[in-house]
């Protein structure tokens, strides 16, 4: 059955295996950029960037959210940096969602799911518990499988790739040097 479906995308990379898988599912399929975790303004527009120029590459059409809404990411997830995953998770996905509503898409989805560092079981239950509340269906797909394909796409088209989540706090896991434990 063919769907129309709204495709959050935290990136041009993640976009690509998600975008030809749903495709050649035969689904009419939106992109739809919104991510206001991303850290620092200068990560946010790279990402922006390679999104835009993925989508014009690909002419997958899409739905561009450039607010740089970092404030409010920061705000939900103060104090709670343990949860800030599914903080982040819940912002991102309740945004698409409202958007496929709005939209009259039959359902949502994301390229958060493409990738093997992300917490895959709590995206998938998030999603749902999202779509349930909205009306809005999660469309589900374990995207996975396509990460080297995107590893390998990126890399031979020259697309910025990121080398942390986004968050001000993933960066800080990516880049701070660890430190041995004091004896």
């Amino acid at each position: 059955m063919k769907l129309k479906i709204l495709l959050h995308s935290c990136c041009g990379p993640c976009s690509i295996f998600p975008t030809r898988k749903l495709l050649e599912e035969g689904h009419e399929v939106r992109g739809y950029f919104y991510n206001p975790n991303i850290h620092p303004y200068t990560e946010f527009q790279k990402r922006l960037e390679t999104y835009q120029e993925f989508a014009e590459k690909t002419g997958l059409p899409v739905i561009i959210d450039d607010n740089y809404e970092i404030d409010e990411f920061l705000r939900q997830v103060a104090f709670r940096e343990g949860e800030r995953c599914r903080i982040c998770y819940s912002l991102r996905l309740k945004k698409a969602a409202q958007v496929a509503r709005k939209g009259q898409f039959d359902a949502f989805t994301t390229t958060l799911l493409v990738s093997p560092f992300q917490k895959h079981e709590l995206i998938k239950e998030i999603g749902t518990a999202i779509g349930e509340e909205l009306g809005i269906p999660f469309y589900y797909c374990d995207f996975r499988p396509g990460f080297k394909e995107i590893v390998t796409v990126s890399k031979e088209q020259n697309m910025y790739r990121q080398q942390y989540c986004g968050c001000i706090y993933s960066e800080k896991d990516r880049y701070m040097p660890k430190r041995k434990p004091k004896s």
